[in-house]
């Protein structure tokens, strides 16, 4: 990795908290790229690499959901995750405002306020997933139990095939 990566909000939180990742680069020329196009760019297993979806239930009310690209998200299980009724993805519109990141370039860490996060139980069955850093076509590769403690996220069967 001779090249001078970015640094993100999410790779600075990961630092200042002394955990190390690999941090990987696909050619996605700033375009939006679905996690399984990433998983064949990076020449990896899809289950590796995992999606962040940004969810909200009540007004005022936002979730964090880390799952496979390979899978969907199952909203009620999810909403069960958290304690409550329902959940929605959220609006295109409301992501960036709310996160501070782009589609394609949402990370699980560094948004601009700390959101309830879920990660879907299989992530735990890995040494390492992939998540993105926070930028267009930035990977990091990370341990799914370094993510759960420093996003203070739950563990849940929230994803179906």
């Amino acid at each position: 990795m001779g090249k001078k990566h970015v640094k993100t909000n999410a790779l600075r939180i990961l630092e200042n908290a002394g955990i190390t990742v690999q941090m990987t680069q696909v050619s996605s020329k700033g375009e939006f790229l679905d996690a399984l196009t990433i998983a064949q760019e990076l020449g990896v297993d899809a289950n590796l690499v995992f999606k962040t979806l940004v969810l909200e239930g009540e007004p005022g009310q936002h979730f964090v959901a880390v799952v496979p690209a390979t899978h969907e998200l199952d909203l009620k299980a999810a909403a069960k995750c958290f304690g409550v009724k329902h959940l929605a993805m959220l609006p295109l519109k409301k992501l960036t405002p709310l996160t501070g990141y782009l589609k394609g370039a949402c990370s699980p860490l560094g948004m601009k306020k700390d959101l309830p996060t879920v990660i879907d139980e299989s992530a735990f069955a890995y040494e390492q997933i992939y998540v993105s850093a926070g930028k267009r076509g930035y990977q990091m590769l990370i341990s799914p139990i370094n993510l759960q403690e420093i996003s203070h996220a739950l563990r849940g069967q929230i994803a179906r095939p």
